[in-house]
């Protein structure tokens, strides 16, 4: 048999590394768009709520994509130089960020809530109560996509 070491040729081991795509902001707002309103207007196909249905694309998805939007240019431009930010686990950093913006979640559902009601004040939106829910709802998500996502491509870009 031909021996590959007695005959002088190396054959080449390529490393089988999965390759990650670095943070582009505006995929990764688009993705917190998506996920969340596919699945929301899953759930509303099943139980035949038009309701749902409808605020998947608006109070859900479109919560979700401007958290994300928000929360990545904030990571992307000051994150970054935050030490506490980039020395924090990963885990517990996903965490503290869900944690955060669901509680800024809240206060704009309350705040929503107030301003339509001195601004429109017969008006009944059946939209209106579904915003306690979906508001600090998709800020977890948003967080915990976007947060998850800059954090692992950070650890990407600094182990080169």
């Amino acid at each position: 048999m031909h021996d590959p070491e007695k005959s002088g040729v190396a054959y080449p081991i390529k490393v089988a590394r999965s390759k990650r795509k670095s943070f582009v902001l505006w995929r990764e707002a688009f993705m917190a768009y998506l996920s969340p309103a596919i699945m929301a207007s899953i759930g509303g196909w099943i139980t035949a709520d038009k309701g749902l249905q409808l605020g998947a694309l608006t109070t859900i998805g479109g919560t979700s994509a401007l958290i994300a939007l928000l929360l990545g240019q904030w990571l992307q431009s000051c994150g970054i130089h935050k030490r506490w930010v980039t020395g924090t686990p990963r885990l517990a950093l996903v965490a503290v960020m869900g944690m955060t913006l669901a509680v800024i979640g809240l206060l704009a559902a309350w705040l929503t809530t107030e301003l339509l009601v001195i601004f429109a004040p017969g008006e009944s939106l059946a939209w209106l109560s579904r915003v306690w829910i979906d508001f600090p709802l998709s800020a977890i998500i948003a967080s915990t996509l976007i947060t998850w996502r800059w954090r692992s491509a950070i650890n990407h870009d600094h182990q080169k």
